[in-house]
């Protein structure tokens, strides 16, 4: 086999296995509603524990093969019930404190080293920008009182647009405050 023809085939099967390592889904959704205390690094609320039990029946059936979350507690209990009913370790991706570009560059590439199903349990500031950062549009911002989004991405080649549906789980939101950004989610 000549030279050319061995590296031709190489970055063929580099190229194969790089397309196979693409999620078949992604599922984005903004941890559950957290208590008012510590400020830091508050824990789920009773309603926030009530909606990742009601995350994980939605998503009982919904084949996730990873989770991947941040290290506070809000992100890791709303995952918790899911990655618990499904024998699954979640991958903490760290906040990296205010470098939110970095974070959110980690937490694309930790989704695109996995195959299948990928569930992601992110912020009100972190889920619209992975989001797109995986091809989908950019999602509207989310009001400090939305918790029951469930966006599912389907990315796509690079050529066509990812495919982009969003769905809702658990309780309905509360309404946003007079002080909500109007045009949030």
């Amino acid at each position: 086999m000549s030279k050319s023809l061995f590296l031709l085939a190489a970055l063929s099967l580099s190229t194969l296995t790089a397309a196979l390592a693409e999620p078949a889904q992604v599922l984005l959704v903004r941890h559950a509603e957290r208590a008012a205390e510590p400020v830091g690094d508050p824990a789920l609320s009773p309603a926030g524990q009530l909606r990742a039990r009601a995350l994980a029946a939605a998503l009982a059936h919904a084949g996730v093969t990873a989770i991947i979350t941040t290290e506070f507690k809000r992100s890791a209990e709303t995952a918790a019930p899911s990655a618990q009913a499904l024998g699954l370790a979640p991958e903490v991706i760290a906040a990296r404190g205010s470098d939110t570009v970095a974070h959110i560059a980690a937490v694309a590439a930790a989704v695109r080293r996995h195959n299948g199903v990928v569930l992601v349990v992110g912020h009100s500031n972190t889920v619209p920008a992975i989001a797109a950062a995986l091809g989908a549009p950019r999602l509207q911002d989310f009001c400090e009182s939305s918790f029951n989004h469930l966006w599912v991405l389907r990315p796509q080649a690079q050529e066509e647009s990812a495919q982009l549906l969003r769905l809702r789980y658990g309780a309905a939101d509360e309404v946003p405050g007079a002080g909500a950004t109007a045009n949030c989610q």
